[in-house]
């Protein structure tokens, strides 16, 4: 079994995910989620699709990046 390292449960069907070389271990997504997803440089959420991304700044919507001032992103489809 193995611990997840941001809630603490010790569970048999937890996963291994690895970013840029370094391996996380997590009981569920929501705590993948939780602990790696980028965080919108606008209203705070996590991205947890595609989002836009300009001058390194992270959003998870065109719409939070034109709040920010950055006008030339588009969502994808």
């Amino acid at each position: 079994m193995a611990t997840c390292e941001v809630c603490g449960n010790d569970y048999d069907k937890a996963m291994e995910v690895t970013i840029g070389g370094e391996t996380h271990v997590f009981d569920s997504f929501e705590c993948a989620i939780h602990a790696v997803a980028p965080v919108c440089d606008h209203c705070g959420c996590r991205i947890i699709g595609h989002g836009v991304e300009a001058d390194g700044r992270m959003f998870c919507c065109a719409h939070c990046s034109t709040a920010e001032g950055v006008t030339q992103l588009q969502d994808r489809v």
